[in-house]
């Protein structure tokens, strides 16, 4: 039985993948950047590897870099835009994952001036707020595809139009998005994004930022050679290599995979007892794998520990926010007192779950509801 439900946070390594891994490791050990014929045959899978992924991306393959990650890909896309933008303003949603939100910290600290848009109740951006933020000196809007806490997905292209009257630029948080829902056009719409590895099965440390290839900026390391000057260090082609098999794997079976852990949200959900439990966000009925539940009376993170203590694995939100033991960005965006935000609790399903997994689940969570009104 699994009883793990935080694939939102990490995912498995997909055998696939891994044996892709081995392989590259095997005969591809080579540093890309060198010159010889060893480092020239890593380079080539390199390639190969950008080419594969600006298909899946839908996006010019020159404009890719490979990252050690989601938060390195956010730090370098939205740092290159505001160097390529025209302006000092920086708006950012409120509910964005917290490496966005410390990049903008950063940033204001040198003087750049950062606005926070708030979320709706049903947690996507408020765009008639975003359309008061924006003005002339506006040069980035950073706007995440789907929800790392409660799974909503933001209305990229609306927001997209909207900061294009205004000359500004546009950055895309892909990561909780990528193989579990179709990007469409957006690897052509937005200026920048980010997509991690080991959300969509394959290994930790691996991501990948796009930055639009007619953009002119600074590099956030200047004077570096490796992934055309975007960012220094050899770059672990292995890790690239199952990274883009896992993701190839992933969007080939989107549609698939999407129908089925939808049903398995809809079976949690008739299952879970109705009242009492709050379901954080209209997602009941979107294909996005993730559900954010509060139930007050309880703290999330009792709930969270009290589960693992008897095999169940989920979360109280994303995992380089949790031990910092602060208000969730997004909770406090969608107006959510801090209070009843402590009962926030994250389930993230996955098609490696079957219906007994998520029967089990529900059982599992059920009786808090009962002893708190008991």
């Amino acid at each position: 039985m699994n009883r793990y439900f935080d694939y939102a946070a990490t995912s498995p390594v997909d055998p696939e993948a891994l044996e892709a891994y081995v392989h590259a490791s095997t005969y591809y050990y080579g540093n890309a950047g060198s010159l010889h014929d060893a480092g020239t045959k890593a380079s080539s899978l390199l390639e190969h590897c950008r080419n594969r992924l600006g298909d899946l991306l839908q996006a010019e393959s020159r404009g890719i870099a490979f990252t050690s990650g989601g938060t390195e890909s956010n730090e370098l896309g939205l740092s290159a835009l505001m160097s390529a933008g025209e302006g000092n303003h920086l708006i950012i949603c409120g509910g964005e994952h917290s490496s966005i939100h410390n990049i903008a910290e950063r940033m204001k600290n040198r003087g750049v001036r950062v606005t926070k848009t708030p979320l709706l109740p049903n947690g996507q951006v408020d765009l008639d707020h975003l359309e008061k933020d924006l003005c002339d000196d506006t040069a980035v809007v950073a706007l995440q595809h789907v929800n790392g806490e409660i799974g909503s997905i933001q209305p990229v292209e609306e927001a997209v139009r909207m900061a294009g009257e205004y000359g500004a630029l546009i950055h895309c948080d892909c990561v909780q998005s990528f193989g579990k829902i179709s990007l469409a056009d957006l690897g052509s719409t937005v200026d920048s994004l980010a997509v991690s590895s080991h959300k969509v099965y394959g290994p930790k440390g691996v991501g990948a930022v796009y930055i639009r290839p007619e953009l002119s900026f600074q590099p956030l390391t200047p004077n570096v050679n490796h992934e055309n000057g975007v960012r220094p260090g050899t770059v672990d082609v292995p890790g690239v290599a199952a990274f883009v098999t896992a993701a190839e794997k992933a969007v080939t079976h989107l549609d698939t995979r999407a129908a089925y852990t939808q049903q398995l949200k809809a079976v949690f959900f008739e299952q879970l007892t109705a009242q009492g439990w709050q379901l954080v966000g209209d997602t009941r009925h979107q294909s996005v794998p993730i559900a954010g539940l509060m139930l007050q009376g309880w703290e999330g993170q009792w709930m969270m520990l009290e589960g693992s203590r008897k095999g169940y694995f989920f979360s109280t939100g994303t995992a380089c926010r949790v031990n910092s033991q602060k208000p969730s960005y997004t909770l406090s965006a969608m107006g959510i007192g801090k209070e009843a935000a402590k009962s926030f609790i994250r389930i993230s399903f996955s098609h490696e779950h079957s219906e007994t997994d998520v029967l089990d689940l529900a059982h599992h969570l059920n009786p808090y509801l009962q002893q708190r009104v008991d």
